[in-house]
């Protein structure tokens, strides 16, 4: 593994622990800026502006009722968009979600699948795994667990998952096409992934992409849509479709005030699947 990857790791690693952190601290409560991205800090959400979490939450697309079926403190107004709304998850499925964070998106996406179903937590910081976990026991979300593990290197037998789901995590791997093929084979054949992230609409300027603050926030590791369907493709992946949504430029100007960087990325809905099993013709 090349030192400049696992800076990266340790940069981002460093950054949401210290959101777990300061969320732990503020107990939850709603409304109070430790709970989420506080002004003047980094991460993937809309923590500069004056809203409340279940604010942000809305504005990135989550309903009243996702937020009233989990606990509460799992909302910490991260992300750049809800996957839910276009997983179509059913009931029975596997889930499993990269970059899982405190666990709003799995407990959202444990509702949907039901006690049938099970979903699958990921991610690679301790702090963020204890707070999940923690959640997890408040809602008595039986059909939930979280694994400590980088989502280039899913701690995740093959053929596991009918779903992947992740929300504004994919960009901060400084190995995207080796998380793109660990996707790929932790799917059954015929799973598929559903995925919020942020995609480059313009060059992004080598100033921007040295800054990591703007790493962490989810702007300097965006890609363009072009270089995402090649890895996807590279990976394997069939019926790949990324589609921005030009109205996210609204929330993302808050992530860095002033630095005009909604000129280069958007959020996107990211969808692919992994080509299901040949059927021999009958005779």
């Amino acid at each position: 593994m090349s030192s400049g990857r696992e800076r990266i790791r340790t940069v981002v690693r460093e950054s949401y622990a210290d959101i777990a952190k300061r969320a732990a601290e503020a107990r939850g409560e709603p409304g109070d800026p430790r709970a989420g991205c506080a002004p003047g800090s980094s991460c993937c959400g809309t923590g500069a502006s004056d809203r409340t979490l279940d604010e942000v939450a809305k504005a990135l697309g989550y309903t009243d009722e996702d937020l009233a079926g989990i606990p509460i403190s799992a909302n910490l107004g991260l992300g750049c968009g809800n996957p839910g709304t276009f997983a179509s998850l059913q009931s029975g499925e596997v889930v499993v979600d990269l970059g899982s964070g405190a666990g709003v998106d799995c407990f959202i996406a444990a509702n949907r699948v039901g006690t049938s179903g099970f979903v699958i937590g990921v991610d690679m910081t301790s702090e963020m795994l204890a707070r999940a976990r923690s959640n997890a026991s408040a809602g008595n979300f039986d059909n939930v667990e979280f694994r400590l593990g980088e989502i280039e290197h899913l701690p995740i037998a093959d053929e596991t998952a009918d779903v992947i789901i992740s929300n504004c995590v994919i960009n901060l791997s400084p190995d995207k096409p080796q998380v793109f093929r660990d996707s790929f084979r932790i799917l059954k054949p015929g799973g598929r992934l559903a995925v919020s992230d942020v995609v480059a609409m313009a060059d992004i300027p080598d100033e921007i992409r040295a800054d990591d603050a703007l790493l962490t926030g989810c702007i300097a590791g965006a890609e363009r849509i072009e270089d995402l369907e090649r890895m996807m493709g590279d990976a394997g992946f069939i019926d790949i479709e990324i589609r921005p949504w030009d109205e996210s430029r609204e929330f993302i100007k808050d992530w860095a005030p002033g630095g005009r960087v909604e000129d280069y990325v958007v959020s996107a809905s990211i969808r692919a699947t992994k080509p299901g099993p040949v059927t021999e013709p009958s005779e």
